[in-house]
């Protein structure tokens, strides 16, 4: 059985507070909490899908975020839509924000920024805890 395949990209963002680095995740409705990401278009890079994905689920653009090029992380997993089953890889690079507000699209009920344990608990999947916990560590270890 083959697999059609789908490639998305996004950011682990995240800006330094008084109780420490917070990073951004996106809630999407029943408990379910992401970080912005999206699918690439036709010819896009992985970079550029991301800044555009961010760009759209919350206003922060380009000038908003510093990236923090020694950081990309590769997902791989499978999943079902409509009995078809997709293999998806993700990319995720990681960007500081230089600001709090976000712009929420359609596509989520909302956002939040959380500490490294609170963003280690709400996250469900095994795969973005271990994102959060590989940008965690390359920012702890200043």
């Amino acid at each position: 059985m083959t697999a059609d395949r789908e490639i998305s990209a996004g950011l682990v963002i995240y800006r330094n507070t008084r109780e420490g680095i917070k990073y951004l995740l996106m809630y999407h409705g029943g408990g379910y909490w992401n970080f912005p990401k999206g699918k690439l278009e036709q010819s896009e890079r992985g970079m550029d899908a991301a800044f555009r994905e961010v760009k759209e689920e919350t206003g922060l653009g380009k000038n908003d975020l510093v990236l923090k090029d020694q950081f990309r992380v590769t997902d791989r997993f499978f999943f079902f839509r409509d009995k078809k089953r997709i293999f998806k890889i993700v990319i995720f690079y990681l960007a500081q924000s230089r600001k709090q507000e976000v712009a929420v699209s359609e596509e989520h009920d909302g956002y939040g920024w959380f500490t490294y344990r609170e963003a280690l608990k709400i996250l469900k999947h095994e795969n973005n805890k271990n994102t959060i916990k590989k940008a965690n560590s390359l920012l702890v270890k200043k």
